[in-house]
């Protein structure tokens, strides 16, 4: 049976979601995700819940993974997610090139940084096959890769040194904003979207937070109200900053100009402080959304929901892809019935179905594997 939902998975699942909206440009309902009062979204919560489940599979105490089994755990993770960023992008492009043959309309062809793909295909699915050429809005799983693939160097020393981990995080972070250090693409010249050298701060912060008995995390748990109160007006200065447009002006600001603007890319300090006092603040509301389940007046709505959010939570890669390639495809849908509202609503409702689905289906074969005799 899968697990009972909890706040990891249900917060995963609620990324998974708005992810899925936030990636079809002009969608009607993309201005109720929080990424439009916030100077974070959902990709954000994503990796720093990644991080998360790396300490969860790590385990603690008498319940640790032995260190030679967790490094082939995390490395055979990184090659699970490479292999499904090759498959959707392949499928992505077959379906950009299948839209352009099927309207006429080769600048259909263009969508997305895939121009290259067909127009000079020798280096580019070289590059597609190093990571080095991404399409637009499939850039978020070669960052997860990367992550994976130094994922098992963190917890090596976490495993020897737990105290240094943060650190050596924390000073690789600030040596790319001093330097503005950055991976390149190829054959387009350029650079990756999502940073693997600032966003690891992300993944390491959520290893180190799921720490409960020790360090950062234990700090956190001990002092979690009076750190809620501080962070409180963080997060409503975010919403004003949004709101108004109150964004620094890159040209006013001083040196390293990357530590007083907010910026997607680098995940500048501007916008991780406004994401972690954003945890800090929403931490607190995974019991009272259960508690609203056990309502009679909500049970129908809540409890289902919860139980939603969080079986997407738990098959995470599967629904991240499916809901990618149908964020692409919901985009040509809009392109063709010009997206009202109408056609907003059901590309919505639909695309969540088949996200469930997707996940229904996982669990099927998960369980289907368990249940399967052994052979002597």
């Amino acid at each position: 049976m899968p697990r009972e939902p909890n706040a990891v998975d249900f917060w995963r699942g609620f990324a998974l979601i708005t992810i899925f909206i936030n990636h079809i440009p002009g969608l009607y309902y993309a201005r109720f995700t929080h990424g439009n009062v916030s100077l974070s979204d959902s990709a954000d919560l994503f990796v720093f819940l990644a991080g998360w489940s790396v300490r969860l599979l790590s385990g603690v105490g008498e319940r640790r993974m032995p260190t030679r089994d967790l490094m082939l755990r995390l490395t055979g993770r990184a090659l699970e997610l490479y292999a499904a960023q090759v498959l959707i992008t392949m499928i992505a492009i077959a379906l950009l090139a299948a839209s352009a043959l099927e309207f006429a309309n080769p600048l259909l062809l263009e969508w997305h940084n895939a121009a290259a793909v067909f127009h000079d295909p020798v280096p580019t699915h070289i590059g597609l096959a190093a990571l080095t050429h991404q399409l637009g809005y499939f850039d978020i799983l070669p960052l997860y890769v990367v992550l994976m693939l130094v994922a098992p160097a963190f917890a090596a020393l976490d495993r020897v040194a737990p105290n240094a981990v943060l650190p050596v995080s924390l000073a690789l972070y600030l040596v790319t904003l001093v330097f503005r250090l950055t991976l390149p693409t190829w054959p387009v010249p350029g650079t990756w979207f999502f940073n693997p050298l600032a966003w690891q701060l992300v993944f390491v912060l959520g290893f180190v937070m799921a720490k409960g008995d020790a360090g950062a995390g234990a700090f956190v748990r001990r002092h979690i109200v009076q750190i809620r109160i501080a962070a409180l007006p963080v997060v409503l200065l975010g919403v004003l900053i949004v709101w108004f447009g109150w964004w620094p002006d890159p040209t006013k600001v001083p040196a390293p100009k990357l530590f007083f603007i907010a910026d997607k890319t680098f995940v500048t300090p501007i916008r991780l402080i406004q994401f972690l006092s954003l945890v800090a603040v929403f931490s607190v509301a995974f019991p009272y959304i259960r508690r609203l389940g056990a309502f009679a007046w909500t049970r129908r709505f809540m409890t289902p929901l919860i139980a939603l959010f969080a079986m997407l939570g738990r098959n995470s890669l599967y629904v991240f892809c499916v809901g990618s390639l149908l964020s692409l495809l919901a985009q040509v849908v809009r392109y063709v019935f010009r997206g009202t509202v109408g056609v907003d609503t059901v590309v919505v409702i639909s695309g969540i179905l088949i996200m469930a689905f997707t996940a229904w289906l996982a669990e099927l074969r998960e369980r289907g594997r368990k249940e399967r005799p052994v052979r002597a």
